[in-house]
């Protein structure tokens, strides 16, 4: 039995751990100074407006960063990217069944240095919200918690019962457990403020949070979908707020636009929101098995750090701005009256937050229109809002930011073929054992869970069935065909040592039928069934009541008729022989002898050798050619592979995997690949990983960009007299331009990367940026200017060879600034009678392409 007053130490609610004292001279200077002041008060509270860190209000913006989900020598590159990003804070779970996975023996090592983590949040001088659990879901392996619960008697998971436990995102199962929900969140939140460790307690997506605990919303647009704190004196928190979407295997690509997102958290902000957590900000990896059921080994890759750790622009850096443009507001929201609201039109409106007797004030306009642009007039000035976008006025005054007008540069992602590591593989094959009468036999198959208890996701079962001539089909055309009715998740059918075939479940309907005719023969046959898992469940009610494996066994098509195997008595085995053997590791490979490879057959295990590759990107492997397994490096796994399952779209849903370069060696690198299902790894090949196309767009109509602006004594001021509309590019750090690849002044289409001409451009538009961009063999920010559009196409491409004028400009200039250069070179663009815009990709030493998009 488990002890649960010692559980209920090492469990607790999502709780908000604030670890450091926030000191930022960005900050400092975005805040408009004025805030009242305090006596030296420390600590976390909260009001109705924000949660309050000694003694002064916050907004706060959070990334969901999991520590598990990187490597260790990643975990500061990645913070500091959030932090420079505009984030202040850092969100993480904490995985009970990673700390714990047998009861009583603890693993805080490595990937699992909780500690170590939160230290390196504090240096960097941020915050950290500190999801405890245990329940976290998470897409992660039984929702974080250990198998051994399972086999804890009377337990029931997240309810009111003996042993145990607080809560996550409760509110969608409560009813499930209708008296014993309510009781059970009154308990967790009553033990969890016993606690007293001195922050806010907060719950996710709980209506009724019992005081003080803080009821908070997850989702995509809270800033409609929230109903709002459930006591006046709580402040509005978001701590979800969905950067795309997971993937399961058999998806298709999830996609959130970064227009979308901000979208969402200014509206938010602008109904009295103060903390915004951004689910994720890099969701990284699932290695090993730690994913849950169906879940890809990549994790929310559409986050603003990708999956390597990039920055997806351009949601990385229109985020950025948005948290400058707040920040810009931040005397205004904090110590301004409660916004007031305007309506402007049908789906027009203004939220004005003002204090009163000073100059402080910020408007948020919003068109909410769907389809249309707007034109609003506010204070007698008239202001262009996009369909569906909010601008952001710190000075109720000045347009700084749009949430659909991105002032950032785009960029895209490049896989790279390593000349280093795919040079020769030296592949070698072993067919793993596949047994015909196992032990550990019942009169039915056993329950995969139970069977494998999450130490491996493979679990055998077995008989034998004598048949006589009489019972097998006189016509040689037909076959009996073995069916197999299975909860869940897959298997793989072997008759006589003989692999039949495979089928597998989903993530939307986990049970399935396998049917395959067979040759059986006269005399005794063995039937030996491979079941397997691809992760645990992690949401939902009564999870200790999910079940997997094998329910009904039948052989149809008999001259006897259908014979039914399901208490024919089976023999079982959880796992493999070579996982028994460790042949993932060096050492364990020996145990075995191994051989070229021929034929690809299912059920095999493939060795092979590679050097790291060249240079300092990240590194995947595309899995060409193979079915579903599970690759190692180094002994190290890093996670299953499904190629086979398809998407809707006839794509894998992932075919790129990540291989950390902490995992490699400079050379020799033991690769291990496990195939289920058959498949050849001639074409398996390494790759490096960058973002080194880079885009850029902009419109007569676009503001200017807010890095261009700042707060004196809580005035905004401009940093620039020239604030006319910009296209601003940065090469990423020691890459060099080396060749413009396409440019186009006109009305161009297509996504950053694949970027093709339109009906209109002009000739000279290419010949002219090669002037601009090849100037410098250092990394460069290139400012160019636009000064017209166009709000159509007809007839301009008539004019074009007619009239030119300086669009693109600027001044020589050269100066540092955060370890890159700024050039601004003058140079000429035609300008069209009536205007548009232009395209350009350049080329970069060690870069792939970039392209400025004029519009």
């Amino acid at each position: 039995m488990v002890d649960s007053r010692r559980l209920l130490l090492r469990l607790t609610l999502f709780s908000l751990l604030l670890t450091s004292t926030f000191a930022d001279d960005d900050d400092k200077e975005d805040s408009g100074g004025g805030e009242p002041k305090t006596n030296n008060v420390k600590g976390v509270s909260y009001d109705g407006r924000s949660l309050i860190v000694n003694g002064k209000r916050e907004l706060l913006y959070s990334g969901s960063i999991h520590y598990p989900r990187s490597t260790p020598d990643r975990w500061l590159e990645l913070l500091m990217k959030a932090k420079h990003g505009g984030l202040n804070v850092i969100d993480t779970y904490v995985f009970w069944n990673a700390h714990e996975p047998i009861e009583g023996q603890f693993n805080f090592e490595g990937r699992f240095d909780l500690v170590k983590f939160i230290k390196q949040i504090a240096e960097l001088k941020m915050y950290a919200i500190l999801r405890i659990g245990p329940f976290i879901q998470g897409e992660w392996n039984h929702g974080g918690l250990p198998y051994w619960l399972r086999e804890v008697p009377d337990i029931t998971f997240r309810s009111d019962n003996g042993p145990w436990k607080i809560e996550n995102e409760y509110n969608t199962i409560q009813q499930a457990f209708r008296e014993r929900g309510e009781s059970y969140i009154q308990w967790a939140a009553k033990t969890a403020v016993a606690l007293d460790v001195g922050v806010p307690w907060i719950m996710c997506k709980q209506r009724d949070a019992p005081d003080p605990v803080i009821n908070t919303c997850n989702g995509r647009h809270c800033g409609d979908t929230f109903t709002g704190p459930n006591k006046r004196y709580k402040p509005a928190l978001w701590t979800e707020n969905w950067t795309a979407q997971y993937r399961v295997f058999g998806d298709p690509p999830s996609q959130r636009s970064a227009e979308d997102l901000a979208y969402g958290v200014a509206r938010f902000f602008s109904k009295n929101g103060s903390l915004v957590n951004y689910y994720m900000y890099h969701g990284g990896t699932n290695f090993g098995r730690t994913s849950a059921a169906f879940t890809t080994t990549r994790y929310y890759d559409e986050a603003p750090l990708d999956e390597y750790g990039l920055q997806r622009d351009p949601k990385w850096a229109h985020l950025k701005d948005l948290h400058k443009a707040l920040n810009l507001c931040k005397r205004a929201l904090l110590w301004g009256s409660v916004a007031s609201v305007q309506k402007l039109g049908p789906d027009q409106e203004v939220r004005i937050f003002e204090q009163p007797g000073s100059s402080i004030c910020a408007a948020f306009l919003a068109n909410n229109d769907t389809k249309n642009g707007q034109t609003i007039n506010f204070r007698g000035h008239d202001y262009n809002l996009p369909a569906r976008s909010i601008s952001i006025l710190p000075d109720c005054k000045t347009v700084v930011y749009n949430t659909q007008m991105i002032t950032a540069q785009h960029n895209a992602r490049n896989f790279v073929r390593s000349q280093t590591a795919n040079k020769n593989f030296n592949w070698q094959m072993y067919q793993e054992f596949v047994p015909t009468q196992l032990g550990s036999i019942s009169k039915e198959a056993m329950e995969l869970y139970g069977l494998t208890k999450d130490t491996t996701d493979y679990g055998w079962f077995t008989t034998t069935i004598e048949l006589g001539p009489r019972d097998l089909p006189m016509k040689k055309e037909i076959l009996p065909v073995l069916r197999v009715a299975s909860l869940g998740h897959g298997l793989l059918a072997f008759v006589n040592g003989e692999f039949v075939g495979a089928a597998h479940g989903s993530k939307v309907e986990k049970s399935f039928v396998f049917q395959k005719p067979v040759k059986f023969k006269s005399g005794n046959n063995q039937i030996s069934l491979l079941g397997y898992l691809v992760g645990l469940p992690d949401s939902g009610a009564y999870m200790e009541h999910r079940y997997a494996g094998p329910r009904s066994i039948t052989i149809l098509g008999l001259n006897t008729g259908t014979l039914d195997l399901s208490i024919n008595g089976w023999g079982h085995q959880a796992g493999l022989d070579g996982e028994k053997k460790q042949l993932f590791t060096e050492k364990g490979s020996k145990k075995v002898e191994w051989k070229t490879p021929s034929g690809g057959p299912a059920l095999t295990w493939y060795k092979g050798y590679f050097d790291a590759p060249e240079g300092n990107d990240p590194v995947a492997i595309r899995m060409t050619g193979m079915g579903k397994g599970m690759v190692w490096i180094n002994g190290e796994s890093i996670g299953r592979y499904w190629m086979s399952y398809l998407s809707p779209l006839l794509q894998p849903t992932q075919s790129e995997y990540q291989i950390p370069r902490a995992f490699l060696k400079p050379t020799n690198n033991f690769i291990v690949i496990l195939e289920e299902e058959g498949g050849d790894p001639k074409n398996v090949e390494i790759l490096t990983v960058d973002r080194d196309t880079v885009c850029s767009f902009v419109t007569e109509y676009h503001p200017p960009s807010v890095r261009l602006f700042e707060t004196k004594a809580g005035n905004l001021k401009a940093k620039s007299n020239d604030l006319r509309p910009k296209a601003e590019l940065i090469c990423p750090n020691k890459k060099h331009v080396v060749a413009v690849e396409f440019a186009s002044f006109g009305d161009p289409f297509g996504a950053c990367g694949t970027y093709d001409l339109g009906n209109c451009t002009s000739p000279v538009s290419k010949e002219v940026v090669e002037k601009v961009v090849i100037l410098s063999t250092i990394s460069t920010i290139i400012t160019m200017v636009l000064i017209d559009d166009a709000n159509e196409c007809a007839g301009v491409c008539l004019s074009l060879k007619k009239k030119k004028k300086t669009v693109l400009s600027g001044e020589n200039e050269l100066h540092d600034s955060i370890g890159h250069s700024r050039i601004r070179e003058k140079r000429c663009l035609p300008k069209y009678e009536e205007g548009f815009g232009s395209t350009i990709e350049v080329r970069f030493q060690e870069l792939k392409a970039l392209e400025l998009w004029h519009y």
